[in-house]
């Protein structure tokens, strides 16, 4: 990139109006989110989840549970396949909007940690796709999903792996570091194992792995140098908790100028995704 390229970044076309991203309905410690932003300007969340499908390869009259599913559009395409499905997720905005989406479904407000599944309604398989890295509490999990299984079920899922977002997270703490948010720099936002580490853990919990990868997945963003700035607001509004609106702005802006250089490919945005897949069996 040359030095007039990296003027240019600096200017006031990376300016970010943070009045037009940040609402009360974002995303906090209690995982409350804008589902209808979600759906608008990061469908790839679920989009790219239609792959995972067809590892899960639902069955008709299996029934199935979609672990931290959304607005339910995942949910509806396993019902698609002749499967009896149940959605679940922490967030109420997440399972209103999916419940007005597709009302045919049974969908619920759940903590993926600290579910109980009786004998008579365990499940044949439990998905879930980009909700496993938000769970800070993995052995409640692990624990739960086994335990909602039937004897011979597949637990089946993608999340974010081992150095998913790493260049985005750096440039994060480096800006907050800098304004001296040490506080909101130190934030655990996400949990993004190793295949190996995850594998191990979910042996200790009584699962047989049967199939794991660990892979890039260079992920678009919408609306061009903006697209930095909407991502974290939709998904790591907790590095932002605390800050006055006006300093948001800024630090937002110069965590797009950070990762400009890496990001930005011929006016097309990605973010630097790793991926860990997995396929579990209860024994």
């Amino acid at each position: 990139m040359t030095k007039s390229r990296r003027k240019k970044v600096k200017g006031e076309r990376l300016k970010v109006n943070t009045n037009d991203l940040m609402t009360n309905d974002i995303m906090t410690e209690n995982m409350k989110w804008n589902a209808d932003l979600y759906d608008q300007k990061h469908a790839f969340v679920f989009q790219y989840g239609e792959d995972v499908l067809q590892l899960l390869d639902a069955k008709p009259g299996e029934y199935i549970l979609d672990l931290g599913c959304g607005t339910g559009h995942l949910t509806q395409q396993i019902q698609s396949k002749g499967a009896k499905v149940r959605g679940t997720d922490l967030s109420p905005d997440m399972i209103a909007q999916a419940k007005a989406l597709y009302p045919d479904i049974d969908f619920a407000v759940e903590d993926a940690s600290d579910f109980f599944t009786n004998d008579d309604n365990k499940y044949d398989a439990v998905f879930s796709n980009a909700a496993l890295h938000w769970v800070k509490f993995q052995n409640g999990m692990m624990r739960s999903v086994y335990n909602s299984l039937k004897h011979g079920g597949r637990f089946v899922a993608e999340m974010g792996g081992k150095g998913n977002v790493a260049r985005l997270i750096e440039a994060i703490q480096l800006v907050l570091q800098n304004h001296g948010y040490q506080v909101q720099a130190d934030n655990k936002v996400w949990f993004f194992p190793s295949t190996g580490e995850y594998a191990k853990m979910l042996e200790e919990h009584g699962f047989r792995v049967t199939y794991t990868a660990h892979y890039d997945r260079k992920t678009p963003l919408q609306d061009g140098d903006q697209g930095v700035a909407k991502w974290v607001t939709m998904f790591g509004a907790q590095y932002l908790e605390g800050i006055p609106d006006d300093e948001k702005q800024q630090i937002l802006t110069e965590i797009t100028q950070k990762l400009e250089p890496y990001y930005n490919e011929n006016g097309q945005w990605y973010a630097d995704y790793k991926r860990l897949r997995f396929v579990a069996v209860k024994e």
